[in-house]
């Protein structure tokens, strides 16, 4: 593959974070949005005009009609692995958002259909990307902590019982699940990432005013295979609006907290030892507009590197899965009572 080759984008799924999608893609020398679908009509028709491409509101129909490369898909959630197989096996390579599927099942469906029809597997953890973030990976990986002690992420956000009535499968467990499954998965993806492999869970969850099946807050006490012990906070509950997207991170030689609303803000940055990237905490902070961040257009300059055949997947479909399987572990601790180890078992 040459450096200099362009590939096509289907979109499917025009909702919430479809524009940070469209954005990112329109940045891109590369990567050429050719059409757009959603089930909704209007959104359909909305986006395809905003970006001069087609739209549709039959997913197979467009993967028929349209030439293309990548299927990017941005439906709900439970959604995510049927059509990303469909895309697969059509041969499309496949950028999934998160969570990649809500069963373990279904996401390792998703990967075996992406292995057999020989095309790559994205899956969207935008927030790895921010420059605070990557500071902080950086920093870890040279040692500079030392033995870690605890690490803690926060997620204190607001989402109404309007957000949730826009869309009947939010909030559902057939659909979408709770705040740790989709509001939070980024949070569960980063403290598993940055930290390592969890050991076991134990969790507490709980739908205490909005109207849904599944969970709008709850705490996880993990412990981690090397020793350290973590935290994770979510509700959707925060009056009035979104406080705190936060992650930190206590060592025996370091201390530092990530917070803003969306880990784009280093808080804290205490360390032993001096390194040159202590003069770049400044300039990594960002003020974006949304919880969403900056991430998604790095995030689409690896997949195109990648299938030029420049770079490896900062996520592909098994590291995706490490953070699912997390969550259906904080899950399962919630609903027994009990600690659960990782990794999960299989169901017989």
């Amino acid at each position: 593959m040459t450096a200099t080759a362009t590939f096509r984008v289907a979109f499917v799924g025009c909702g919430r974070i479809s524009a940070n999608h469209f954005e990112a893609l329109h940045r891109i020398e590369g990567l050429d949005l050719v059409a757009v679908c959603d089930t909704v009509a209007e959104r359909a028709r909305a986006a395809g005009e905003r970006w001069g491409v087609p739209h549709f509101t039959q997913y197979e129909q467009m993967l028929a009609d349209v030439p293309c490369d990548v299927v990017a898909i941005a439906t709900p959630s439970g959604l995510h692995p049927a059509h990303g197989m469909l895309a697969a096996r059509a041969g499309k390579h496949v950028v999934c958002e998160k969570p990649m599927a809500i069963s373990l099942s279904a996401a390792d469906d998703l990967v075996r259909a992406c292995d057999e029809a020989g095309v790559q597997l994205f899956v969207v953890k935008q927030n790895r990307l921010n420059a605070t973030v990557q500071l902080l990976k950086r920093a870890l990986d040279r040692g500079r902590f030392g033995r870690l002690f605890m690490a803690n992420a926060t997620v204190r956000w607001t989402r109404p019982q309007e957000y949730y009535d826009q869309a009947p499968w939010r909030g559902t467990w057939e659909f979408d699940g709770g705040a740790f499954m989709n509001q939070a998965s980024h949070y569960v993806d980063l403290i598993q990432w940055l930290v390592g492999p969890v050991e076991s869970v134990m969790a507490k969850t709980a739908t205490m005013a909005r109207r849904i099946e599944a969970e709008d807050s709850g705490a996880a006490i993990l412990k981690f295979r090397n020793g350290a012990i973590g935290v994770l906070e979510v509700t959707m509950l925060t009056f009035p609006r979104n406080l705190e997207g936060s992650i930190t991170i206590l060592g025996e030689r370091g201390s530092v907290k990530i917070g803003g609303t969306a880990v784009n803000r280093i808080e804290t940055w205490q360390f032993a030892d001096y390194d040159d990237d202590d003069k770049l905490v400044e300039a990594a902070n960002t003020a974006p507009p949304s919880v969403y961040g900056f991430g998604h257009e790095p995030y689409y300059r690896n997949v195109l590197r990648v299938l030029r055949g420049e770079a490896v997947p900062d996520t592909d479909g098994r590291g995706g899965r490490k953070s699912l399987e997390l969550v259906l572990g904080i899950y399962e601790s919630a609903k027994s009572g009990r600690e659960v180890p990782l990794p999960l078992r299989p169901r017989l």
